[in-house]
């Protein structure tokens, strides 16, 4: 005869695995709940896209993420957007040691760097001559708004001038 203490398990918080930062599995390393590639489909085929993402970053191997997002529970704000998961880094870095690499691209095929995406909210270009020209532009941009700041003056003077005769 089997005894519900003996078969009961749950856990909110425990032990992570030092290498792939997921839950350790199992009653007996006091582990989470798996969530295989089975369940992970049948999510997918009711639409459960948030439900999923919290599952597969948040309660697994998102480690920024679980403590930005703990700190906003406990604050009151908005969850923020999930890192990249530490499976993903394990992964590229197994890719390095067999000597491939592996680069992670934009939508605009610049390249990002996987530690940008968690230092903050923004995606970082790793590319210099982006950076260059996008400080290029930014301070194009404000000798441009410094001209016609110039330009506007005199000619607000002008108006004042012409609307007193």
């Amino acid at each position: 005869a089997h005894m519900v203490d003996d078969k009961i398990h749950a856990r909110s918080i425990g032990p992570y695995s030092l290498v792939t930062q997921q839950p350790l599995g199992g009653k007996a390393q006091f582990g989470g709940q798996r969530f295989g590639e089975m369940e992970v489909w049948a999510l997918e085929a009711y639409g459960a896209a948030y439900t999923l993402q919290e599952i597969l970053t948040y309660k697994s191997d998102d480690v920024v993420g679980r403590v930005k997002t703990y700190e906003a529970i406990v604050k009151g704000e908005p969850i923020p957007k999930p890192g990249v998961p530490e499976s993903f880094r394990v992964l590229v870095k197994e890719l390095q040691s067999l000597g491939l690499d592996m680069k992670v691209l934009d939508s605009s095929h610049k390249e990002i760097e996987l530690r940008d995406l968690d230092d903050d909210d923004d995606v970082v270009n790793v590319d210099a001559l982006s950076k260059l020209a996008d400080k290029k532009k930014e301070q194009e941009d404000q000798a441009n708004k410094q001209a016609d700041e110039k330009v506007e003056a005199p000619s607000k003077s002008t108006n004042a001038n012409n609307s007193n005769d």
